[in-house]
């Protein structure tokens, strides 16, 4: 197959690259040529400003590809574009989405893809406004496309993110056995995904005409709690997890800059059903567990530099001590 990607650098697309590119298929990547490059050789590069519409459709207006994937569509602005530099041009047209776009309460746990569209947050809105838009086209003419909807992807080349606080600092202070803060109770459902098994269900949908005018979940099947989340890290990493439970509300409202994510994202049960995917694309389900997804970014991390000091900064620190002291001043039923 002739692959292209709008995009091509991130965790996702640059996974999904790779094992393309070991199974003997030609791949492009189309970017702003920003990022670093994290594909053996093999790759084409194309470089350019998807955001210019004109000049971009003007630069696949004598190209063809078997699949094109769009990893870095935000706005049904530049869904439109694809959709002019594509149509009549290409064999199968993969919208890289997102889960967000049924962010907050959902009416069913696992979640399917027959969930109402609904989100409270900017970016799932406007991944909404680019699935309709894709959509519309293949009822009204035929435009290929297949839609991919990942939720948390991580690996090599990322980090391990926490639902709050900064992922560069969280391994070295489960390892300084510092205490970590969790939203809630911690008892909030999460299923994490390594690139390389969300990988292995775009290639699946690859070619398949089963897949065009479908969406599909692509996410991890091991459920944990936040809880469970943090702790299997701190296995993992050598460390001990000593959790402070602050509920989500005071967290926005003393730290900002770390809970926006809760809004949209880590407040909610993000447990997904991913069996349309297993049964139209054979995908195999996840394969690499969150144990050893986590050693294994960590150790990329650690070889890359990208673990930080948390003695840098003593925020978390500070914030603990204020809430711990601030509730042993709560009043105690028969005091």
């Amino acid at each position: 197959m002739q692959v292209l990607f709008i995009g091509g650098t991130g965790l996702i697309s640059t996974a999904i690259a790779r094992q393309l590119l070991e199974q003997g298929h030609q791949v492009t990547l189309f970017n702003r040529g920003k990022r670093e490059n994290r594909l053996p050789d093999g790759a084409e590069s194309i470089t350019g400003d998807r955001k210019d519409f004109a000049t971009f459709e003007q630069t696949f207006a004598d190209k063809r590809y078997d699949v094109v994937v769009d990893m870095v569509a935000f706005h049904p602005d530049e869904s439109a574009s694809a959709v002019r530099a594509f149509a009549g041009r290409v064999g199968q047209f993969i919208h890289c989405s997102t889960v967000c776009v049924y962010s907050g309460p959902v009416t069913q746990i696992p979640t399917t893809e027959t969930e109402p569209y609904h989100s409270i947050g900017n970016y799932g809105k406007n991944k909404i406004a680019c699935e309709e838009l894709l959509l519309r086209e293949w009822e009204r003419n035929r435009f290929p496309v297949t839609i991919m909807r990942p939720s948390h992807s991580y690996g090599e080349g990322g980090s391990i993110i926490r639902p709050f606080g900064p992922a560069d600092t969280f391994v070295d202070r489960l390892r300084k056995n510092k205490p970590i803060i969790v939203q809630g109770d911690g008892n909030g459902l999460w299923a994490s995904c390594h690139v390389d098994d969300v990988a292995r269900g775009f290639i699946g949908a690859m070619g398949s005409e089963k897949c065009f005018g479908e969406a599909y979940n692509i996410t991890g099947d091991e459920w944990m709690s936040w809880n469970m989340y943090h702790e299997q890290v701190a296995q993992v990493v050598g460390g001990t997890f000593t959790p402070v439970h602050i509920p989500t509300d005071v967290l926005r409202e003393a730290a900002p800059k770390w809970s926006g994510g809760t809004h949209e994202i880590f407040e909610w049960p993000s447990i997904f059903d991913n069996s349309k995917i297993v049964r139209d694309a054979g995908y195999p389900g996840q394969t690499i567990s969150w144990r050893e997804g986590v050693r294994r970014t960590v150790e990329w991390m650690e070889a890359n530099g990208k673990i930080a000091d948390s003695d840098s900064d003593d925020f978390e620190d500070r914030l603990i001590t204020a809430w711990r002291e601030n509730t042993t001043k709560l009043p105690r039923q028969g005091g």
